[in-house]
């Protein structure tokens, strides 16, 4: 609880709101287990595929293929920005800056730290955004819908095609004078064979997701198969994120039977739902914004934009965004206060665009 401030407010705010409205058997109804099911088959999923070191092996693939300083921050930013579409944006930092930080260290390229950082996590939380799978937030929203997986996707299609293009425009912009030639020889990961079963799990989760496997079916054969595949993987998994989750889902639900509260939140989100997601998301992180927001409004459209978008700006809008501070601040501790304010002023730089963005095309 003292590492993660997330799990501990979610914690508090629902133990304070059991004073107020005292449990009772309407407890259960406030828990979407829909959603944590989900949750949990990826994150085991995704936690087998990073022991195998599948992701380092497809980056290495990959960047082997690179031979100028701007194409290894481009492969990078973009290795978190596809790959966050499919393993959430947290594990595609998790997975991907220390290599970043490794590549960019071998090559004698840590002018570039952290820009380079930076970008990875904005393409990471803006990357996210595009699959019902891509961030908890995501998986939430998606669920309380009437999406068809078809229909979410090209829904958010616009929004990832303009972060990809900022993204483009900013890293070009960087290097727009320097024709930097480099090639990096990193030793290669093996990947295991384990990976194929993996995959075949991660499948499943996708197929989940469509409404073609049930939940209950889905948890029964990743638990079956992770029982003689690797063990250990049930301790690795994110529980406090799950707590995090249940802890908002009782408070929330709470809140929502408080009939004078229910009315000042959903008076001031009516028709504001994309600014207000935004804002709230600066103070208490996207994922628990959008569960609390979404007990006030149907309009599910404008939630996900706005908690999506309001990943950017604050270090605490995403907690994913954490991640790459706390790895950048243990490898370069002197780099802190630089990261910060680039941090702050291209996060910032690419909310207003997206913001812009967004009032035209919900026109």
């Amino acid at each position: 609880m003292k590492k993660d401030a997330v799990l501990t407010i979610s914690l508090l705010l629902a133990f304070m709101s059991c004073w107020v409205i005292h449990p009772d058997k309407e407890y259960i109804d406030y828990i979407d287990f829909d959603t944590l099911i989900l949750l949990f088959c990826l994150m085991m999923v995704t936690e087998g595929m990073k022991e195998e070191k599948f992701f380092q092996f497809l980056g290495g693939k990959i960047l082997d293929c690179v031979k100028t300083a701007r194409g290894i921050v481009l492969t990078l930013i973009f290795l978190c920005f596809f790959s966050s579409m499919f393993v959430t944006n947290d594990v595609a930092l998790i997975t991907f800056v220390p290599l970043g930080i490794l590549i960019l260290r071998s090559a004698e390229m840590e002018r570039y730290l952290c820009f380079t950082i930076v970008m990875m996590t904005i393409a990471a939380n803006l990357g996210s955004m595009l699959t019902p799978v891509g961030n908890p937030q995501n998986l939430y929203l998606y669920s309380i819908s009437e999406f068809s997986m078809g229909s979410f996707l090209w829904f958010m299609l616009p929004y990832s095609i303009a972060a990809a293009v900022l993204l483009i425009f900013f890293t070009v912009f960087q290097f727009w004078k320097k024709r930097e030639r480099i090639h990096v020889k990193l030793l290669q990961e093996k990947t295991g064979k384990k990976n194929i079963l993996y995959l075949f799990l991660f499948l499943l989760c996708i197929l989940n997701v469509a409404g073609v496997i049930p939940k209950g079916s889905l948890l029964l054969i990743t638990v079956l198969f992770l029982l003689f595949l690797n063990r250990g993987l049930f301790a690795k998994a994110d529980y406090s994120l799950l707590l995090t989750f249940l802890g908002f889902f009782i408070f929330v639900g709470n809140v929502n039977r408080i009939q004078t509260l229910n009315h000042f939140i959903g008076g001031i989100l009516s028709g504001n739902e994309i600014l207000v997601s935004v804002g709230a998301s600066q103070i208490i992180s996207n994922v628990p914004a959008a569960v609390l927001l979404s007990n006030y409004t149907s309009n599910v459209k404008a939630l996900l934009v706005g908690t999506n978008l309001g990943g950017l700006g604050t270090l605490i809008a995403s907690m994913a965004s954490l991640i790459s501070y706390k790895q950048l601040a243990e490898a370069y501790p002197g780099e802190k206060k630089r990261y910060l304010v680039l941090f702050t002023e291209f996060n910032f730089i690419f909310l207003a665009v997206l913001l812009l963005f967004s009032a035209v095309l919900m026109r």
